[in-house]
């Protein structure tokens, strides 16, 4: 298989897992993608319907569930694992169901223990459907190594 310009920013996921954001394994999952860009991390999420709340639309948790997950990786990426400490979300437009779109996550700002994280839900034309501010807190080191060496299958 080529490589081609897109694949060579992607971080390789292990497969072998039921996260609901990215693992393979978990038949209901979102099973996202991420790549390195300029901005930090993107992932393509073209929303189905079994992700609609009201007709048409795109639930809310799913939305939320998304920008939580390219959050995390934007610091995955960039070698600090953490989980979601506090995250607050605004819906700016619906997000329609069958549309593609992007979500990208980036790190603001990284205080030691409490990292500031953002992410956006773009549609195709660059508009933001949703956006999210969120503070990480960082696991302790051999947690983070037990996490990296479980879910990454190349190294970040």
């Amino acid at each position: 298989m080529g490589s081609t310009e897109a694949d060579a920013g992607k971080i390789v996921v292990s497969d072998d897992h039921h996260c609901f954001g990215c693992g393979r394994l978990n038949l209901y999952g979102l099973r996202l993608h991420f790549f390195r860009t300029s901005e930090g991390v993107m992932a393509p999420f073209t929303p189905e319907q079994r992700h609609e709340g009201y007709t048409g639309v795109v639930h809310g948790g799913i939305i939320t569930t998304v920008l939580d997950e390219v959050m995390a990786w934007a610091l995955y990426a960039e070698g600090i694992w953490a989980v979601t400490g506090d995250i607050r979300v605004r819906f700016r437009r619906f997000v329609p169901v069958g549309e593609a779109t992007e979500a990208v996550g980036r790190l603001e700002r990284d205080r030691g223990r409490l990292i500031d994280v953002k992410g956006q839900i773009r549609a195709a034309d660059g508009s933001i459907l949703a956006s999210a501010t969120a503070i990480f807190v960082r696991v302790p080191g051999d947690q983070a190594e037990a996490w990296r060496a479980r879910y990454l299958a190349n190294a970040v």
